[in-house]
């Protein structure tokens, strides 16, 4: 949540900076502009009426103690009261309209990430590894995981519909493995594992920036009043959520393993074959709690530890700095990592690391003592993906396919699958 304070005093800056992202959300600054000017005459007027009942209260006491009649008097209070509780109403709905307009915009880019529409405008960074060259037509995923017998779409199908797939045999090896693997890695560097819950109350995604905004996008069980989880980043951040930590607990290094649940209510027509886009799908995600002015320097490291794990398995990527146009909801700054896919002759996303600053801070008020100032302040929040595993799955079907139809298995994983080549059944 963008900090209201800033739009109060620096209106222009936050309008320039976010019609980098979108132009309209300059019409959403206006309206909070404006429903605070509201809410602060109507506080005005509130307090004229108090003071002015409260006056007239006093008197009331006075002329009742000299036995005088306070019938006028008394009236005007009553009246008073009237004006009062309407304009309490007016101001409770003022407010609720002003926090719901405020939770609608998006978080400010950082003034170093590049201006742009689309996606067709992010910057390419760095790339790692070369992509092999094959002796014969490299097959897609989809086509590689059936002939091995490891990924059933049809069953997948009967049992929930489009976009849900069933990883069998040494395919649901391969993504446990994927699992442990990651889990494992990023536990020695300093991340501490968690197991949370894949339910969660609405104030929960409101804190991380899914909710109001990207609803549609959620499956939601109407009778709990309970969301499951879109990305592990959701519960992982709101661990900390309505608290206020030690400035010697920062920085807290999260990871956690969880399916996460998405309707992809915007990406019909997109990725219908394979495992590239499902509506459930399992991640390894990383969260970082830091001070603020460690967070840019956080964002890097986290961004290698996820390169990282590509490196292990082997397989080529780039890295890509997010434009403006192209940024999610609540980031400040965004990496996406693409992995390369032979069959598509291009890298596709397969993680987005992010410093969100203090947008996620404000909305769960997490906070952390200054030792400077004593004061308390918001932390700044990272996340990113360290890996999706299923797009990991689908790579190493790809990137390690043999022309017989088989899959060598990347050297890291071997221990864990338990074979050095899978085969078709």
């Amino acid at each position: 949540m963008i900090d209201i304070e800033l739009i109060r005093k620096d209106p222009e800056f936050v309008k320039k900076r976010l019609s980098t992202r979108d132009k309209e959300l300059v019409k959403l600054v206006d309206k909070v502009l404006e429903l605070d000017k509201k809410r602060r005459e109507i506080i005005k007027e509130l307090e004229r009426l108090r003071n002015e009942r409260n006056k007239l209260s006093k008197e009331i006491g006075i002329l009742k103690r000299e036995g005088k009649d306070t019938t006028e008097i008394q009236n005007k209070v009553k009246g008073l009261k009237g004006e009062i509780e309407k304009l309490e109403e007016e101001l409770r709905k003022v407010e609720e309209e002003l926090k719901s307009t405020i939770l609608w915009i998006p978080n400010i880019p950082h003034e170093s990430v590049p201006v742009g529409s689309d996606e067709n405008d992010n910057v390419e960074i760095r790339r790692w590894g070369e992509p092999r060259k094959f002796n014969f037509e490299p097959k897609p995923h989809w086509e590689i995981g059936e002939r091995l017998g490891i990924l059933d779409f049809k069953r997948g199908a009967k049992l929930s519909g489009s976009r849900f797939t069933v990883i069998k045999g040494w395919g649901a090896k391969l993504e446990r493995a994927l699992i442990n693997f990651m889990l494992d890695l990023h536990s020695k560097k300093g991340y501490k594992e968690v197991f949370p819950p894949h339910l969660v109350r609405p104030e929960i995604l409101i804190g991380t920036g899914q909710l109001p905004k990207f609803e549609e996008d959620l499956y939601k069980c109407e009778r709990d009043n309970l969301y499951l989880i879109p990305t592990a980043e959701v519960p992982l951040t709101n661990l900390f959520r309505d608290e206020i930590l030690k400035e010697e607990e920062l920085p807290i290094y999260l990871t956690a393993y969880t399916p996460c649940y998405r309707r992809e209510a915007g990406a019909y027509g997109k990725d219908i074959r394979g495992i590239i886009r499902q509506h459930q799908f399992d991640k390894v995600e990383l969260v970082k709690i830091v001070h603020p002015e460690t967070s840019y320097e956080e964002l890097e490291k986290l961004t290698r530890d996820a390169e990282e794990v590509l490196q292990l398995l082997g397989l080529p990527y780039r890295v890509v700095e997010l434009c403006t146009g192209d940024l999610g909801f609540s980031a400040a700054k965004t990496y996406d990592i693409e992995v390369w896919f032979p069959s598509q002759n291009k890298y596709r996303e397969i993680s987005s690391c992010s410093n969100c600053e203090d947008f996620q801070a404000r909305r769960m008020n997490t906070r952390f003592k200054d030792s400077k100032t004593g004061k308390n302040r918001f932390v700044h929040t990272l996340n990113g993906s360290g890996l999706a595993v299923g797009r990991t799955l689908a790579a190493i079907l790809e990137n390690y396919q043999q022309e017989d139809g088989s899959i060598i298995v990347p050297e890291v994983l071997r221990d864990y699958v338990g074979t050095d080549v899978i085969k078709p059944e």
